[in-house]
């Protein structure tokens, strides 16, 4: 990569493409809908994704654009339908737009949530598709997008597909997201408290990994328009993560029960079968999730 335009540039996982395409010494703009950035760069532009004419203000001409703005999270109300959609679904529609002239190469993040999940089955790229939230629907609706934008206006792309992420290289947060969750409790001396038995598995994939497979894989497959699943050597329950966490901290993990809002949305195991991205780039995974606990400092 050449030139990068980094689109949600104050998000996790925007955040660390940046740190290492600053370390490989990549030219990248980074973008975002606050007013400034929260790493001080200094050639950071602030931008709302809903604003084609705001958009069309920034230099599409680069080789690469990441478009990792969005909303997330699990509400399916009237008022989240709308919003939700008009960010996330709207947005991509609106950098695709600008990216008509110069056609840079697309990358995109979507989600675990996409699958339907199923019990101790490593999911392929082209397993079974169940959307049970807003959010799911609109990385479904955005994924067709992107290659309804290649079938039409020769606009390459690459998709990833993330499960559950952990880790930080940046600050002192350690994670976000269940793990952060989870550690959060912890580490305040409280309790895990975990829905049901904990049982559903999830792929938990450290940020750095993430970011390299990314990275290798853009550069390993310049031309492909794919989809990717990011894996890791971690294929664990819930609970395994729980009270690998709770051992750490010497607090207790408690079972509660489901609430009916949160049960109707819960997609089982979606563990994640990474052979195709293992193939595309030949990595090595360098974190693994017992490790990388047992090496926090208490």
């Amino acid at each position: 990569m050449k030139k990068v335009l980094i689109i949600g540039a104050n998000g996790y996982i925007g955040r660390h493409i940046a740190y290492f395409l600053k370390q490989q010494q990549v030219e990248f703009v980074p973008a975002d809908k606050a007013e400034a950035s929260v790493d001080g760069y200094e050639n950071y532009i602030s931008v709302d994704v809903t604003s084609r004419e705001a958009l069309s203000a920034l230099d599409f001409q680069v080789d690469t654009v990441f478009m990792f703005a969005g909303l997330t999270g699990t509400q399916n109300d009237e008022e989240s339908v709308k919003r939700y959609t008009e960010v996330n679904e709207g947005g991509l529609k609106n950098v695709l737009e600008c990216c008509r002239t110069n056609r840079p190469r697309v990358v995109f993040p979507s989600s675990r949530l996409v699958y339907k999940g199923q019990k101790e089955v490593f999911l392929k790229e082209d397993a079974e598709k169940e959307a049970k939230t807003v959010y799911a629907q609109n990385k479904i609706n955005c994924e067709a997008m992107l290659e309804h934008y290649d079938r039409e206006y020769n606009i390459p792309y690459t998709i990833f597909r993330v499960c559950v992420p952990y880790g930080n290289l940046i600050d002192d947060t350690y994670s976000y997201g269940t793990l952060g969750f989870f550690l959060s409790k912890a580490m305040a001396g409280q309790n895990i408290t975990l829905y049901g038995s904990g049982e559903q598995k999830r792929t938990f994939t450290h940020v750095s990994d993430i970011v390299h497979l990314m990275l290798r894989t853009l550069e390993n497959n310049p031309n492909s328009n794919d989809v990717y699943n990011i894996g890791s050597p971690d294929a664990k329950s819930l609970l395994e993560v729980a009270n690998l966490v709770a051992a750490k901290f010497l607090v207790q993990v408690d079972h509660i029960e489901w609430p009916a809002e949160a049960l109707k949305i819960e997609s089982g195991d979606t563990i994640f079968d990474d052979t195709r991205i293992l193939a595309a780039t030949n990595y090595n995974y360098q974190f693994t999730l017992k490790r990388w606990i047992e090496a926090i400092d208490l």
